[in-house]
């Protein structure tokens, strides 16, 4: 059953991953095994054997369900992204706008005590806007079709980047893929990919190594910060998160067919509500996920007496 929980753990994160919005960070955050994955990932790197093997498993049941769910999220998004591109706008908003009130009570102990750093709030959000305002110089999506020596090292560093925020419960990694105006390329070469079409492997593998290279470089900083100076660290996150809702109404200036930002006239409600249900879902499953937990805990001691 644990196997099947974890499976269903990276199947949701991936799902989250593959969309700009919130971060696969965010969806362990609110089922409750977030902990886990850091420390997981942190001793496949710089732990012992036997802690290596155990992150090791651990790691390959989520991978497992996080394939699954990534790549059956892919082909139907590399579908309907661009021709649906204001009421998947509308999901994401609604992913974000009902996220941060969970993640904020979920770690209220903390910023109550920490609440002199709530102006990384500030910093945040003004990090995540000011990279979506400046990207809007550079232009919109990103042609890979024919990539030169500038354009692999881009990849490279933006994939880097992109899965730090992917691992950090804040802003989803997908979300700054749309900001440097690689998510629709990566997307669709990867559901090329998926139909066995290799044009765009070579870019992909590049895109791959900057992953790998920035899981290595900042999973230690991540758990450090997380453990050291949380406090600052949700703030700062919480502001990622308020400023990616610009970054997501700017989203349809990116596209390889610009178009208008997203507006009140273009706004979905329907899809708004939504993400707001799937986001309160997961936080109602990890809340009777920890009443089982509790409940076996305290069978087993009465079991013991």
């Amino acid at each position: 059953m644990k196997k099947l929980i974890t499976v269903l753990h990276g199947f949701c994160m991936a799902l989250a991953d593959s969309v700009p919005g919130v971060s696969g960070g965010t969806i362990a955050f609110l089922m409750g095994f977030y902990d886990k994955f850091i420390g997981s990932l942190n001793a496949l790197i710089s732990g012992t054997k036997a802690e290596r093997i155990d992150a090791l498993k651990y790691l390959v049941k989520l991978g497992i369900g996080w394939a699954v769910g990534f790549c059956s999220s892919v082909l139907v998004l590399a579908n309907v992204f661009e021709s649906q591109i204001y009421r998947v706008s509308s999901l994401f908003i609604g992913f974000i706008i009902f996220a941060i009130p969970v993640v904020a009570y979920e770690e209220r102990k903390v910023l109550k005590e920490r609440w002199k750093m709530c102006f990384f709030v500030l910093i945040g959000a003004a990090l995540v806007a000011a990279i979506t305002y400046a990207n809007t110089f550079v232009g919109g999506g990103k042609d890979l079709s024919h990539p030169g020596i500038g354009m692999y090292l881009y990849a490279f560093v933006v994939g880097a980047v992109a899965i730090c925020a992917m691992v950090l419960p804040g802003i989803s990694g997908s979300t700054l893929l749309l900001i440097f105006g690689l998510y629709i390329p990566i997307i669709g070469g990867i559901h090329d990919l998926l139909h066995l079409d290799f044009h765009m492997l070579p870019i992909l593998i590049v895109f791959g190594l900057g992953v790998i290279t920035g899981i290595i470089s900042i999973i230690k900083l991540i758990q450090n910060a997380l453990t050291k100076h949380r406090g600052a660290t949700v703030y700062l996150i919480l502001g990622m998160m308020l400023g990616s809702l610009y970054s997501v109404f700017m989203g349809p200036t990116t596209l390889e067919k610009p178009q208008d930002a997203m507006s009140l006239h273009t706004f979905s409600i329907l899809f708004f509500l939504i993400g707001g249900v799937v986001i309160l879902g997961m936080q109602a499953l990890k809340m009777l996920s920890e009443k089982n937990s509790d409940t076996t805990a305290v069978t087993k001691e009465n079991s013991t007496k």
